[in-house]
């Protein structure tokens, strides 16, 4: 089982003590996976989807909360790719389905469907109830991505205006949610781990908030240790590549001018590297008589190393 379908799972096992609280989660399932028919011949309310996990919580939402009578049916939908299994929750009795939408506010005061695909402000104006619309949303349309790959949490949406109220609902509780046209659809979605984690406080997965928490961590450690890893070999290649460079400069002063010709402080910190070149400059001034600190050792190399550029210089002689 994916990642995001322990999220649905987890959500829709879950049902808010309060009436108004159901009524916001059921308007976004409604206005996302809903089609509502509307004539002469009365009104049906009709929830299409392809999951079970939405299905099974819009028919306890409406039993919950209205009372009244729900067909649930499935059926397989076939085409050129594949089969797929599509659920559907049916209020076909017009007074039952008319009394849900007044109640989610689908309906204006002369009894005519709104044409609005946002959700009334009315419905989502307690920060409770936002929670549930957002939580209704991600049901019928959300996804996260496994979070041992990457960090990805997003809402498809059919309308651009809804989209941009999906996206106020959720900076309203703090994370950062943006949107991305894809197709004919608008994502609003989060790439920030800890925003994730936010987004599944915000609809109640606590459950999922610490499996996501786990990962992050085992991650982050797992990239710290990596981190300290190629730095330790960074400065590991720049010592040995800094001790190659020393050796040869000082063997050129060697086989040139002579130790001899060198100043008594500047032959003693050559033949000491010569003698030992895995040595730390630490090391190096401990062997020194007077010791002397590493950036005395570092002043004495560069000077050594200056002296072998003066002399290559003068007799064309090329680094090695």
């Amino acid at each position: 089982m994916s990642f995001s379908q322990d999220v649905r799972q987890e959500l829709s096992s879950q049902i808010a003590p309060a009436r108004h609280c159901n009524l916001a989660e059921l308007a976004a399932i409604v206005g996302m996976a809903g089609e509502i028919f509307a004539g002469k011949g009365g009104c049906v309310i009709k929830i299409r989807t392809e999951n079970l996990l939405v299905a099974r919580k819009s028919f306890t939402l409406l039993q919950k909360t209205f009372n009244i009578s729900v067909d649930v049916s499935a059926h397989i939908h076939r085409n050129e790719k594949k089969s797929e299994r599509i659920y559907t929750v049916l209020v076909k009795n017009t007074e039952a389905a008319f009394k849900v939408l007044c109640a989610l506010k689908m309906v204006n005061a002369e009894g005519n469907l709104t044409e609005t695909v946002c959700a009334d402000p009315i419905l989502v104006q307690q920060p409770c109830c936002r929670r549930a619309y957002i939580r209704g949303a991600f049901l019928c349309s959300g996804s996260i991505s496994n979070p041992e790959k990457s960090y990805h949490f997003e809402i498809v949406c059919s309308h651009r205006e809804h989209a941009g109220q999906l996206q106020m609902l959720i900076r309203s509780f703090g994370p950062d949610a943006k949107i991305v046209q894809r197709k004919s659809h608008y994502i609003v979605y989060i790439k920030e781990g800890a925003q994730i984690v936010d987004m599944l406080n915000i609809m109640g997965a606590h459950v999922s908030l610490m499996n996501l928490e786990n990962i992050r961590i085992v991650r982050e450690m797992r990239n710290s240790v990596n981190r300290k890893v190629n730095c330790e070999a960074a400065n590991i290649n720049k010592t040995v590549n800094a001790s190659v460079r020393q050796m040869e400069d000082i063997r050129c002063l060697r086989d040139t001018v002579g130790f001899e010709q060198l100043p008594p402080h500047l032959a003693q910190i050559a033949r000491l590297r010569l003698a030992n070149p895995d040595a730390s400059l630490a090391e190096l001034g401990e062997m020194l008589a007077p010791p002397i600190g590493k950036s005395g050792v570092n002043h004495r190399l560069r000077k050594l190393s200056q002296l072998a550029e003066q002399v290559r210089n003068k007799t064309g002689e090329p680094r090695v």
